[in-house]
């Protein structure tokens, strides 16, 4: 291969994302004023990729012109040139531009009854104001008309410059702003409420005093890591994958495999749903699409050596396109590193005649963090030396905030976190799409639950119970929930590979305590959000099906989600499967979650079934450790 060759599936390079500007703007003069979304690479399908990997490179301009009509163009980076442009449809628009998030927030300073409904509350200075815009869809302000961006935005109320303005809402103020038109068409003011008084600043500055620093952890590998990684290319104890930021799904692992044998081609967070329960006017209307309005991979965090990962850590930057069509890099996206795990696998032998042993398991971890907004979420994925594959959503940041009301606040939905502030009920929900490729062929989906069997003859004392499984052969009857009482579980199986025991060789798909959806399914968030009404859905694949809610949600009504994909019912009993797995949590408001709340999680685990003939980890040396220390 030639010295130009690279990988179809390393990510895009700064040179290529200002290339495919260029091209776009000689192309098309309009462009010279457009705000731009985002860039992606067009991956190409598994079946073209496994016979040939010297690929034209091509990738697509997501933006909004001046006009706020929203397009997309695909651009052949290879030959340099522009295939075609597309309009998308204002019904169902791309992620907000950075550009849109500051014209609203001038839009609203500017406009005299915001002004006005300042001074009600005494506020002169607006110096000190904070505009948090939020998505104008879902419940579309009466003055937007059909077919028009809009943003809504809420206020906070800083005492200096370093102050956390979270802790001072402005409560009851909205402005409706249409980006369409450039104007505010609606200033909404439920009444004056007293901004709260108190301070929540939470950086070291900002505290009283500092506890006892805890005595430092060192974590060091004085043989150097146990991985290798290559442009995104990481090979870790006979793993293999690659890892991009993708500008909606954030980090995304491709081509995941292990001792040589295929498990997955792709699997990213397709979609992401945050809806309120509560009936506070500053927040009932709230059910944001955290990725397709906003952009998980655009929001993508620069990580710090030390905070965000510890130990001996290898980086991979980030490229992005900014609303300018500059290119931005985002340096340390991507945090690789190992981490010891405990114990794998032990036995101790009763008799004193056998043998006593103890292996220690360790993980490769491949982690980013995105900030949307007042929420902060890592993604990490978790490699391990038994062949289980674990995703966890790290959940932190500032929770939502009202100046507490009794007269607005209600018992059940809305909890004081602090005297003069509360925080309302809601749902930080996931959707995580994964193209399977298990032992590189078709595959098929089944449901397993353990039932007691009857009390008869055979099991007279009613002790037997029994797995049962069932194979989903359409895409209805796989839209599935959790249901830990039958301890239910899901396996994709490659039916043409058997272990030594005969059986197919599969991974099964293991949920912890995870809710579904509970907005109505009616409701427009239930709607926009349907992949949150189940906990799995199965498709066979599709290259334009990659998002869960819809590529495109900004003042959507739920178009392209995963009701509409699985709408005519297509058949998957055996085929190139894709599964959305759906989880989260329900998040009750506590005083601990103030100003910052603790890390959260969620998340789902992938784990080998038959996939070898015996424990994977059984020939792993002793290596218990002469360099730690007791007490004795």
């Amino acid at each position: 291969m030639g010295q130009n060759y690279c990988h179809p599936l390393r990510t895009l390079s700064a040179s290529e994302i200002c290339d495919a500007v260029s091209i776009l703007k000689k192309s098309n003069k309009e462009h010279e004023n457009s705000s731009f979304s985002y860039i992606y690479l067009e991956e190409p399908e598994k079946k073209l990729l496994k016979e040939n990997t010297n690929l034209e490179r091509f990738v697509k301009i997501v933006g909004v012109d001046q006009k706020s009509n929203g397009f997309e163009a695909e651009i052949n980076l290879s030959k340099k040139e522009l295939l075609k442009e597309e309009k998308i449809s204002n019904k169902a628009g791309p992620t907000y531009t950075l550009a849109e998030i500051f014209k609203a927030i001038e839009l609203t300073m500017g406009d005299k009854n915001y002004q006005k409904a300042l001074e009600k509350r005494g506020i002169k200075d607006l110096s000190l104001i904070q505009i948090d815009p939020w998505p104008g869809g879902v419940f579309v302000n009466k003055n937007i008309k059909n077919g028009n961006r809009a943003l809504k935005a809420i206020s906070f109320l800083k005492d200096s410059e370093k102050d956390n303005a979270y802790a001072r809402p402005i409560q009851g103020l909205i402005a409706h702003i249409d980006l369409t038109e450039n104007r505010v068409v609606e200033i909404e003011d439920h009444g004056v409420v007293k901004v709260p008084e108190a301070h929540a600043r939470y950086d070291k500055d900002g505290q009283e005093s500092l506890r006892e620093n805890p005595k430092e952890i060192v974590i060091t590998q004085p043989e150097g890591v146990g991985f290798s990684v290559e442009d995104n290319l990481i090979s870790w104890e006979g793993w293999q994958l690659r890892a991009s930021i993708d500008p909606i799904e954030g980090l995304a692992l491709h081509q995941v495999s292990l001792n040589e044998r295929p498990i997955f081609y792709r699997a990213g967070l397709s979609d992401m749903v945050v809806p309120y329960g509560s009936s506070d006017p500053l927040h009932w209307w709230k059910a944001v699409h955290d990725g397709t309005e906003y952009g998980f991979g655009t929001m993508t965090n620069s990580l710090t050596l030390g905070c965000d990962c510890l130990g001996e850590i290898h980086y991979l930057d980030a490229h992005k396109l900014a609303f300018d069509g500059s290119v931005e890099t985002i340096e340390n996206a991507i945090c690789i590193h190992e981490e010891d795990y405990g114990v794998q696998w032990k036995h101790n032998d009763s008799t004193q005649m056998g043998y006593n042993e103890v292996r220690r398991s360790r993980r490769l971890v491949v982690s980013s963090f995105a900030t949307i907004g007042n929420y902060d979420y890592g993604i990490f994925w978790y490699l391990y030396l038994d062949g289980t594959i674990q995703l966890e959503i790290k959940l932190t940041g500032v929770v939502g905030i009202s100046a507490y009301h009794e007269d607005i606040h209600k018992s059940g939905q809305d909890f004081k976190i602090s005297p003069e502030l509360a925080s309302p009920i809601h749902q930080h929900l996931f959707n995580v799409r994964i193209d399977w490729d298990l032992d590189d062929g078709d595959n098929q989906l089944f449901e397993t639950n353990v039932e007691p069997l009857p009390i008869n003859n055979v099991n007279p004392e009613g002790t037997q119970f029994q797995a049962i499984s069932s194979h989903l052969t359409k895409e209805s009857e796989a839209q599935r929930n959790i249901a830990p009482e039958k301890s239910r579980t899901w396996k994709i199986v490659n039916p043409n590979k058997l272990n030594k025991v005969g059986s197919p060789t599969s991974y099964k798909i293991l949920y912890g305590n995870t809710p579904t959806l509970l907005s109505n399914p009616d409701s427009p968030p239930g709607k926009r959000a349907a992949f949150a009404k189940h906990n799995i859905w199965a498709t066979p694949f599709q290259n334009e099906e990659r998002s869960g809610g819809g590529r495109h949600t900004v003042m959507h009504s739920g178009e392209g989600g995963l009701e509409e994909i699985t709408a005519k019912d297509r058949n998957i009993s055996e085929c190139d499967l894709v599964t959305w797995l759906s989880f989260g949590v329900t998040h009750i408001p506590r005083p601990e979650d103030w100003p910052v709340m603790p890390v959260e999680y969620c998340g789902v685990h992938l784990i080998p079934v038959g996939f070898f003939d015996q424990n994977p980890t059984i020939n792993l040396p002793p290596s218990c450790s002469s360099k730690s220390k007791s007490n004795k």
